[in-house]
């Protein structure tokens, strides 16, 4: 298995890097698009695992509305799509993680389906808006993501004693969380004074607003990693599945690497549009 996932992952950067360092930004759109529809298949295989072509359906319809909104060319529309998705992760995801597992799948199947058109596109539409503003920036900001769920992971193997979710990931804690926490508030100084000010998200906010809104903003976008984090987990739980598909071997799915990217880059994209 440590084989598989290493060959994957030395696959996907001989993909990834060229495509992020040496060519147009378009073809890392197309990347991000085709992970997107990836993911679109995945949660689709999920909520209604025995629909037959539904899967391929709802990919397609995922990538019409990305194609559609994109078409309009009015930000307007695209940021209204990250507004919503923005409500969601604010306002009805607590409730859902809340139920924990005390929710019927097959009573939810429609409301998850209409849910999954709204935040996978968004997802896309926060990452291209933050690569228009800088690579470094959008790279620096998932990185946080990355950051939080390293630190949460060896902080609670060391020291993790009380479960964060026990219906919906047994194996997170709430030592793990906030060891994951602290790491990226040390991240985002550092990125602060060591990079130019207008390069990230977190020196921008620090230069415009100050140490408080940046302190707070990093909480924000960290517990809302660990809320996108939860809610695959709860989704899957829901669905009776491991991992969201087997795109990736040894890795999973597409949803299960950017699960927790889902709510932190429309977020993200929103509080770039204050600065």
């Amino acid at each position: 298995m440590l084989k598989t996932r290493v060959l994957t992952a030395i696959v996907l950067l001989a993909v990834l890097l060229p495509i992020l360092f040496f060519l147009p930004p378009i073809y890392l759109s197309i990347f991000l698009l085709i992970a997107v529809v990836a993911a679109a298949w995945e949660w689709s295989r999920m909520i209604a695992p025995n629909a037959k072509y539904s899967a391929w359906i709802y990919a397609a319809l995922c990538l019409c509305i990305i194609f559609a909104l994109f078409g309009l060319n009015d930000p307007t529309w695209q940021f209204g799509l990250l507004f919503i998705a923005v409500l969601f992760w604010f306002f009805n995801a607590p409730f859902l993680l809340a139920r924990g597992m005390r929710l019927s799948l097959e009573k939810w199947r429609y409301y998850y389906g209409v849910l999954g058109l709204i935040l996978l596109p968004a997802t896309w539409f926060a990452l291209i808006f933050l690569r228009e503003i800088g690579l470094i920036f959008m790279l620096s900001a998932m990185a946080l993501v990355w950051i939080a769920d390293i630190g949460a992971y060896f902080v609670g193997k060391a020291f993790g004693k009380r479960r964060l979710a026990a219906q919906i990931s047994p194996g997170k804690s709430v030592e793990g969380a906030l060891g994951g926490m602290v790491l990226c508030y040390v991240y985002a100084l550092a990125c602060v004074f060591f990079l130019p000010l207008d390069a990230t998200l977190f020196g921008a906010w620090a230069f415009r607003f100050g140490w408080i809104p940046l302190w707070l903003m990093v909480t924000v976008l960290v517990a809302f990693s660990i809320f996108g984090d939860l809610f695959e987990s709860q989704l899957k739980r829901l669905a009776g599945v491991k991992d969201s598909s087997q795109l990736l071997p040894g890795h999973g799915g597409v949803l299960d690497r950017v699960d927790a990217l889902l709510p932190v880059m429309p977020i993200a994209a929103l509080l770039a549009g204050f600065i």
